[in-house]
């Protein structure tokens, strides 16, 4: 391999000119990360000698805190494995890997409580780089319905569908979020569902404001008489939909059920614009039983085994983990 440089880069207008395609390591999400209060965002850029743009990688750090319960602390997520501009022999991407994953690791080690990487296309990528560096890994589920073979209603259960087209008969509707009042109430439900629920990460209004004005994000919401009870925010990236943000008042209107009706006009949508896939990307914790993820497989979709990766800042704790998270 020829001599290769990282260099870290902190403001989306510093970067050289990269590849475009995978939202999650694109200048367009570094740019609305760093306008975004309590997030700071770092890409990994991998050059060759002569400035060519090899390979790069895009990690936020998210500061977090709450009073109930109390807490403040930083983290840092990586999902998915990057964007490589040269695949062949000489540009092995394990190691383009490797030395951007480093770089981030020994940027934020002693700043962020933990580092995580997730959502990788292969379940061992990174397997040989992360364990170096310290990282242990969790046994993770990732879920994605594919939209290329069959429609979406050939995929869905009956009993799901059935609630979905009873919800719609009552009147339910679901719509893509147009108007500044309509984004309100879009954040006013994303955040009251939430509230009590300090493992899920929201960013502030400026970051799904941003996401509203973008080409390549969609937030939808679901009315039933003027009053908003269900919403979802997703991302185009290398033409599948993501499911990022979701939220609804599943108890208020429990025979409406707002969070099914919801995701499947998303699901639809994706559909109709030609997306291959539909990708979850919270499916819940990796417990053996687990509603959320039984409820989202009633959709048709396809279970995959993964693995999360952490690197804890605390060396014991990260070293106990180690030992009860081992294979």
């Amino acid at each position: 391999m020829r001599e290769l440089k990282v260099t870290i880069y902190e403001h989306a207008k510093e970067l050289p000119t990269i590849l475009e395609g995978n939202y999650f390591h694109s200048p367009e999400l570094m740019e609305l990360c760093e306008h975004t209060p309590r997030q700071k965002p770092f890409m990994a850029v991998v050059t060759e000698s002569d400035g060519t743009v090899v390979s790069h990688l895009l990690a936020v750090v998210y500061h977090r805190r709450s009073w109930l319960p109390p807490y403040i602390y930083m983290n840092v997520r990586v999902m998915g494995e990057g964007v490589y501009h040269v695949k062949d022999e000489e540009h092995h991407e394990q190691q383009l890997f490797g030395l951007m994953a480093e770089a981030i690791t020994e940027r934020m080690q002693n700043r962020a409580l933990y580092i995580e990487f997730s959502h990788f296309s292969q379940k061992m990528f990174g397997y040989k780089e992360l364990k170096r560096m310290g990282f242990f890994h969790v046994k993770w589920m990732n879920i994605h319905n594919s939209l290329h073979s069959r429609t979406p209603e050939e995929r869905i259960t009956e009993r799901q569908m059935k609630r979905i087209e009873a919800a719609q008969e009552r009147g339910a509707v679901t719509k893509l979020v147009e108007t500044n009042e309509e984004f309100r109430e879009f954040s006013k439900l994303l955040r009251h569902h939430n509230w009590l629920k300090p493992r899920r990460y929201l960013p502030a209004d400026d970051f799904f404001r941003g996401m509203m004005e973008s080409k390549r994000c969609r937030l939808f919401i679901t009315k039933y008489r003027e009053k908003v009870i269900g919403c979802c925010a997703c991302v185009h990236s290398d033409g599948d939909l993501y499911l990022w943000y979701s939220a609804s008042r599943r108890k208020s209107y429990a025979m409406l059920h707002p969070n099914a009706i919801t995701i499947w006009n998303a699901m639809k949508h994706a559909h109709a614009e030609g997306m291959q896939h539909f990708r979850f990307i919270d499916v819940g914790l990796p417990f053996r039983r687990n509603i959320y993820r039984d409820f989202i497989l009633s959709f048709g979709g396809k279970e995959v085994t993964a693995f999360r990766w952490f690197r804890i800042s605390i060396r014991w704790v990260n070293t106990l983990a180690s030992w009860w998270w081992r294979e």
